[in-house]
């Protein structure tokens, strides 16, 4: 079910929000920060973990692909920025440090199905709180579709308060290009949970920058 969105009130907002705060010596992200109510998150499907496609992504996702096989031959002609092998994943066993700074490292993983339990055993403590752990390519899927879906993906989480932070844009980038970001998120968000039912308010805000307060009243057409 698609929901009606007041988009002169969110182009008005991410304007705001991209003259707010001091200029930067890098170029900040624009984010976007949705505020649910009265939602139940002792109920697990309710701790949503969703990947978003953008038609506008501010900048192409890092990928790195577990892989071995005839997998790690599709995966580097998919064009994945690393292959981290088999040998490689059992090296971490126990590295907490070294496993942070590769979840860190990439915003996306993806894998064979039978790697999934080592790296379940190994990398799973570390990446699966931080909503890192690979997408499983199954061998009938074509990796290089999976790869260039991942270049413009978003993640929006749930997990322990009714919050989701969402990059949907960066400084000098068009606004038409971030508001349909931002409605493409939102969109996605009304598939799972009712914006006229639990939508709170929302915040648009640059990494550095205030954020921009929107009431769930002035977005929601009626």
């Amino acid at each position: 079910m698609s929901v009606l969105l007041n988009r002169d009130v969110l182009t008005s907002k991410i304007a705001e929000a991209l003259k707010a705060g001091k200029p930067r010596r890098f170029r900040q992200s624009v984010e976007l920060i949705v505020v649910l109510r009265e939602l139940d998150l002792s109920k697990p499907e309710n701790r949503i973990n969703l990947l978003v496609e953008l038609p506008h992504p501010p900048k192409a996702n890092k990928i790195a692909a577990f892989a071995h096989g005839v997998f790690e031959v599709n995966a580097k002609n998919a064009g994945v920025d690393a292959i981290i092998t088999r040998d490689q994943v059992e090296a971490l066993s126990g590295n907490k440090r070294a496993i942070r700074k590769l979840a860190k490292q990439y915003d996306f993983f993806i894998a064979p199905p039978d790697l999934m339990p080592l790296l379940g055993r190994v990398v799973g403590p570390i990446f699966g709180p931080r909503g890192k752990m690979p997408e499983v390519v199954p061998p009938n899927v074509d990796v290089k579709s999976v790869v260039e879906r991942l270049r413009r993906s978003v993640r929006v989480r749930i997990r322990n308060e009714p919050v989701i932070k969402v990059r949907v844009g960066a400084e000098g980038q068009d606004q038409k290009e971030i508001l349909a970001n931002i409605l493409t998120v939102l969109e996605e968000i009304n598939r799972k949970f009712s914006l006229k039912q639990y939508l709170k308010e929302i915040y648009v805000k640059k990494t550095m920058g205030p954020p921009i307060k929107i009431r769930a009243a002035e977005v929601l057409s009626r």
